[in-house]
Formats: C-alpha cells, structure tokens, sequence
C-alpha cells in the first residue's frame, strides 16, 4: 500500500497532518490527524474556578477571547453570578472584537491569496504581501479592519490579546469613555471597509470558480469538499443569525431543523468518539449515531441554522448569499463567502454596543459572587465555530471536572469526510502522484 503525507499542514491555525492510502489502483482511505495534544482538561482540575478564564484563553492564539469568555459564562453559572447589563455589554463587546481580528485575518490572510493572487500563481506569491503590492486598498482594509478588532479586545479585556477583564459575574472593569469615544468614531468606516471588502472578496471567490471551470474543466464547488452533514451554531430573537448567546440549533443537510437547545443540555445531544490515529475526539448527534450523524459548525454553518442577520448591511449580503446557493449550502468552499457576511454583521454589531453608555458605567459592569460547589455550561459561537466549556466545582469553588468541546474538535470529522470525498473524485491524479 503506497502512503501520500501532507505534513505540516500551512495556512491553518493550529498543527495536523492528511494521509491518503492508495491500494490496488484506487485511493483506500483518508486520515486528518491532529497532533497537539492540548491537556487543559486535565490540569485545570484543582485551580480555583475564577483562574480558569485566564488559563484556558492560552489554548488558542486566535480566539483566545471566545476561551477566555466560554470559561467566564460557564464559572457564573457555577456560583450562580448573573453579570448585570454592562457587564453583558463589554464582554459581547469584546467576543465582537475579536471575531472582527479573526474574520479578517482568516480571509485576508490565510483564505484570500488564493482568490485574489489565483490558485494557478506561483505559491510563493501566494501571500497577503503580494495582496498589498497589487491590491494596495484591500491590503488596507485587512490591516486597518484586523487592528480595530484588536483595539476593542483591549479596550474590552485590557489587553488585545488574552484579555484578562472577565470575572464571575461580568467583568472587572468598565470600558474607558475616551477609548469608547474613539472606537465608535472610527466605527462607521469600519462597516464601509468590511462591505467594500466583502464585495471585493465575493467577487474574487466567483471569478476564481469561473476561470477554473473554463481553465481546468473542474468545478470546485463539487469537487472540494461538497458534503452533506448536519449544521449547528447559535440562534436568536427569532431564530437570527447570533454570535454570543442564545439557543443552539440544528438542522440537516436540507436545512431543515432536527433539535435545538440550551447550553446546559449539550450532552443530551452531542456525543464524542476517540479515534485511534488522531488526538482529537470526533463529536456526533447522538440520536443520529456515527458517523452519519457528522455535523459542521463556523461561518457556513452559522448563515445555514439562522433565518437571517441583525443588521441591515449584513442582511443584505446574507440575502445575495442565500440567492445564489439556497437557505442551507453544503458546499466548503462557500465558506469563506460566509465569513465575509459575518465580518460586517460584526462591524454593525460592534458600532451598536459601543453606542450603548452602560459600557462605561461602572456600577453595571459586575455582580458580587462566592465561591461554591456547582456546575456550567458557557457556549459562545467562537471565529470557527460552537465553544462549549463545561465545568464541576467542589465546596470551595474548585474545578473538580472539565470537559472543553472547541470549534476545530466538531469539525474535524466533517474536515475528514471532506477530504475523502475529494480524494475519491481527483482519484485517477492522486493514484498517479502514490
């Protein structure tokens, strides 16, 4: 059996690697294997529960914010801390903030030289200096929209990377009224730039499926990673497209709603599976078993389980979103098409909240809170997907179990699916490169 070994993996946040067995003229089978082994589980076990924000926003570089405010929703609801509405606000606020830093470097960065420079370019060119050398005005909205992101994480978390301002029961500290003041006067510009963005960046997407369809005779919206699976994220005011609370929601591969339900109830519906060549764990519906109950989480997953956007520009490019592909897409590559819509939904919602003075009041920022045996779910829809934290704490507060379900984590098996598919249909080129 001959063994093609993609390793490292580049332009993804974290470590893996692909393994594609070819055997008797045919492609055998396809592994996507995690390598980290992360073990936060584990050694926050014994750590006061109030640490564990601050401890557990290290597992990623990223989205360090979504760990550091999953933790924070799942400790309040351990000792019963409700934060009153400002505290709400500025942690929301902050989730915002760094969704905007994410989205925009996911796609400028990492997503868009593919579209931009062309697939067909020479890879060493591929890059997001050569977007700034040909494109120098897309260049700017990458930057320009990537260090807003990063300004309101600081000015929410005290720092733009692992914020540190979320407590039991909100945060420590209100949001400055100058730094306020100046994150909302560059706020509308922020939305201009994420819509002239996405309107550049959709239209590079549909020119670079075009040209490969004319060039190659390929059309990559089949070929790449065309799955059918489950989607969930969250939901709510009716079922709208939400970033930070609110009610999970699943639907099918046609759109159509198999559960929904709150934080707490997780396990009723998710179970996880180990696998022996990886050391990640594959989560599945439970009622629908392994492994047709696989289920995708992120962008796509967002625009396909809600019935619309919060705000108007958003809504409006959900609606060319949903004119062109349907209300539920199983296509991968319209992902990145997804994340744009979601990067000015982001903008507008950042420029509402900063709008609210209760960010500022440092009366409405926290509750008090005493350390006690209890138990939380905190799920925040992270920059990839669904963020589940749950936790046990003993009599003294102390974490005692901890089980971390991350965004990567429900999509790994959807990631492997994927890519066996595309191996089975680009078969007779793979078994030639074995």
């Amino acid at each position: 059996m001959a063994e093609i070994k993609i390793h490292p993996l580049t332009r993804v946040e974290g470590h893996g690697e692909v393994i594609i067995e070819v055997e008797n003229g045919e492609v055998a089978d396809v592994k996507f294997a995690v390598l980290a082994v992360r073990g936060f589980e584990k050694f926050v076990q014994g750590r006061p529960a109030e640490d564990v924000p601050y401890i557990v926003s290290r597992i990623c570089g990223i989205c360090q914010t979504a760990h550091h405010l999953a933790a924070c929703k799942a400790v309040d609801s351990c000792f019963d801390a409700e934060p009153p509405e400002g505290g709400h606000k500025i942690r929301w606020l902050m989730h915002i903030g760094n969704m905007i830093h994410s989205h925009a470097l996911h796609f400028y960065f990492l997503a868009a030289p593919d579209y931009v420079v062309g697939p067909d370019a020479d890879p060493l060119q591929r890059n997001v200096v050569k977007i700034v050398e040909d494109n120098p005005e897309v260049g700017k909205i990458a930057i320009e929209l990537r260090r807003y992101g990063q300004d309101i994480v600081e000015a929410t978390g005290g720092k733009a990377i692992h914020p540190v301002t979320g407590i039991p029961g909100g945060v420590s500290s209100p949001v400055d009224p100058e730094s306020r003041d100046d994150l909302l006067s560059r706020a509308e510009e922020m939305i201009e730039m994420a819509y002239e963005g996405a309107k550049v960046g959709i239209e590079a997407i549909k020119e670079t499926l075009e040209e490969y369809r004319e060039k190659h005779d390929i059309d990559l919206l089949e070929t790449l990673g065309n799955i059918e699976t489950y989607h969930m994220g969250l939901v709510s005011d009716g079922d709208k497209h939400e970033f930070y609370d609110g009610e999970v929601r699943v639907v099918d591969p046609n759109g159509e709603e198999v559960t929904r339900f709150e934080p707490e109830e997780y396990q009723d519906v998710i179970a996880e599976r180990t696998i022996e060549y990886s050391y990640v764990k594959h989560p599945y519906l439970k009622d629908v078993g392994y492994p047709d109950g696989i289920y995708r989480v992120g962008p796509g997953a967002r625009l396909n389980v809600c019935s619309g956007m919060k705000t108007e520009r958003a809504q409006e490019l959900y609606e060319e979103y949903v004119g062109e592909f349907g209300e539920c897409v199983n296509y991968s590559l319209t992902i990145n098409w997804a994340r744009l819509v979601e990067l000015v939904a982001a903008c507008e919602e950042a420029k509402m909240l900063l709008e609210d003075d209760v960010i500022t009041d440092e009366d409405e920022c926290k509750e008090d809170y005493e350390p006690k045996a209890g138990e939380g779910v905190g799920i925040v829809e992270a920059p990839r997907g669904t963020l589940i934290h749950h936790y046990v704490t003993d009599d003294e507060g102390r974490v005692k179990e901890a089980n971390l379900i991350v965004a990567t984590t429900h999509n790994v098996p959807a990631i492997e699916l994927a890519l066996k598919k595309t191996a089975k249909k680009l078969e007779d080129e793979i078994v030639e490169l074995a």
